[in-house]
């Protein structure tokens, strides 16, 4: 994890898992130690944010750090300047940084050429640090996740890829309802499948949501499928998570969406602001969890 940073949970082990749960449980509890005093932290935000920013942001001030935001039009990535020259130079003057981008090949790119630990704050193939806050939120809740059923109901896209690389970290079962033609990345699902794990591609999400102690969704029109929006609400309509579809997971089910929402398209307002929704709980550790990572890779 330290080599390179954290670019996908594929490059994790349960005892990595275990010191970033401990050490988000501590900077909740008690707060963060100033372990990244006098340290400047770059985020390269190449997409819009609000949640992901606010929390690195936040989290680095917390941390005694001082984060710097690029964004397309303040740098000189903008007018072309390779990737692996801004690499470079962002490695002369930080000690860590953040990537929010399209193209996975982007952060791997920038991880090959940087002398500092990168971490993925989204790419289109995962969003790692959201589904291991996730995670951590549901641990917190539930104990320990292994075996337990947790239901992916939309769009199989960065977030459904994060959510079965987390099966295969976690051990749980993973059901995702999606449309035909709207699956999960064929690698990811593959690779999860042939370690073994219980994961079901199925058309129904009354079936997908069955006995779940979690269902989950995301929007219909990630960022970037604008110009797709229209054509996606047709055809993922079906899926909306209702409370029909919260009827059939389990009793203590809880509803989770890492947010923005388009309240009344991939969910209803009912289960959005209902009883069964963590969405803020879920929200809030972000800012603990992703602490924890920086704390590990960029405090040395």
């Amino acid at each position: 994890m330290k080599k390179r940073g954290f670019l996908s949970m594929q490059g994790l082990d349960r005892d990595q898992i275990w010191d970033i749960f401990e050490k988000a449980k501590t900077f909740k509890e008690k707060g963060p130690a100033k372990s990244l005093q006098d340290k400047t932290i770059v985020l390269v935000f190449e997409k819009a944010s609000t949640r992901t920013r606010l929390s690195f942001e936040t989290g680095i001030s917390r941390l005694g750090g001082h984060p710097i935001v690029l964004t397309p039009g303040s740098s000189q990535m903008s007018r072309g300047e390779p990737l692996k020259d801004t690499a470079r130079i962002l490695s002369l003057y930080c000690s860590g940084i953040v990537m929010r981008t399209f193209e996975h090949e982007r952060i791997e790119e920038m991880a090959s050429w940087a002398e500092i630990p990168v971490i993925n704050a989204l790419t289109d193939l995962v969003h790692p640090c959201q589904v291991i806050s996730d995670c951590f939120t549901l641990s917190e809740r539930f104990g320990s996740i292994k075996n337990k059923k947790i239901a992916w109901i939309g769009d199989g896209n960065n977030m459904a890829n994060s959510w079965i690389n987390a099966a295969v970290l976690f051990g749980f079962d993973l059901d995702i309802a999606c449309p035909k033609g709207y699956e999960p990345d064929r690698m990811t699902l593959d690779r999860a499948i042939n370690k073994g794990l219980k994961i079901r591609i199925l058309d129904d999400p009354i079936e997908a949501a069955r006995n779940a102690i979690c269902v989950n969704t995301d929007v219909w029109a990630s960022m970037g499928q604008e110009d797709e929006h229209a054509l996606r609400a047709g055809i993922f309509s079906p899926f909306q998570v209702n409370e029909g579809v919260m009827e059939a997971a389990d009793d203590c089910a809880v509803f989770m969406h890492c947010l923005p929402a388009h309240r009344g398209q991939e969910v209803t307002q009912q289960v959005l602001e209902g009883e069964q929704s963590i969405i803020w709980e879920q929200a809030k550790n972000r800012l603990y969890v992703q602490e924890a990572i920086m704390d590990i890779l960029f405090s040395e």
